[in-house]
């Protein structure tokens, strides 16, 4: 485990979608996170005093903006796009190619950076399996992992139920959230929240963590110990 002693200069992607609008709320609420950059396609319609935006709309090329991505020391992926209807082909090019460039651009700018990839549970890191998307997710990882950050943390999510008062939660999340407290308690290991994962990826640059791979029973631990510590 490798802490900092800085505040955290973060950059997410993803923050139209409800993991990163999700992850991107907690950062703006705490304390230790100091600046915000975003990249997007479209407006994310947030303003804050921590937050700037950058609108770019080909993430297969951000060579244009690297200057503008230089001297932050965290990143929290969000990006991700479902493989329901694609083919592994388009799956392929839309989760990895895309992440291993927007990570291989970082990495250059930014090599004390912590990179945060969400992927998702059930993530096969064989890159072996019969599930697609799980082969893709799985071979992501890896090579993420590969990159010259000064850390990598790889977020495998199972369902999570959304920040109340966010917008961009997905409708199924909305109408099953009654049923979180009784899931939570019979399946611990696949339910969690946004607000545990928000906390979690920021504990991770700040405290570090001894597992690189994160699971719904990590992200509550590590979620659990930023709030020991900042008294939530």
């Amino acid at each position: 485990m490798n802490p900092i002693h800085t505040k955290i200069r973060a950059i997410i992607t993803g923050a139209t979608g409800m993991v990163g609008e999700g992850v991107l709320h907690e950062c703006l609420q705490h304390p230790e996170v100091e600046k915000v950059l975003v990249i997007n396609r479209r407006p994310c319609g947030i303003t804050h005093a921590k937050l700037t935006e950058i609108i770019h709309t080909d993430f297969y090329d951000i060579t244009p903006i690297a200057p503008q991505l230089k001297d932050y020391n965290a990143c929290f992926f969000c990006l991700g796009v479902s493989s329901i209807g694609m083919k592994e082909a388009e799956y392929y090019q839309k989760t990895y190619i895309l992440t291993l460039h927007v990570a291989g651009i970082l990495a250059q700018q930014n090599p004390d950076m912590t990179f945060c990839y969400v992927s998702g549970a059930g993530t096969d890191g064989t890159e072996k399996g019969r599930s697609m998307w799980a082969r893709v997710k799985g071979k992501t990882e890896n090579d993420v992992a590969k990159l010259p950050f000064r850390q990598v943390y790889l977020f495998r999510p199972g369902f999570m139920k959304p920040t109340p008062g966010l917008k961009n939660a997905t409708a199924i999340y909305k109408y099953i959230n009654w049923l979180f407290p009784v899931m939570r308690r019979l399946a611990p290991a696949g339910f969690g929240t946004l607000r545990e994962l928000g906390l979690a990826m920021i504990n991770s640059v700040i405290r570090g963590s001894e597992q690189k791979v994160l699971g719904v029973k990590e992200i509550r631990a590590l979620a659990e110990a930023q709030f020991a510590r900042s008294g939530a």
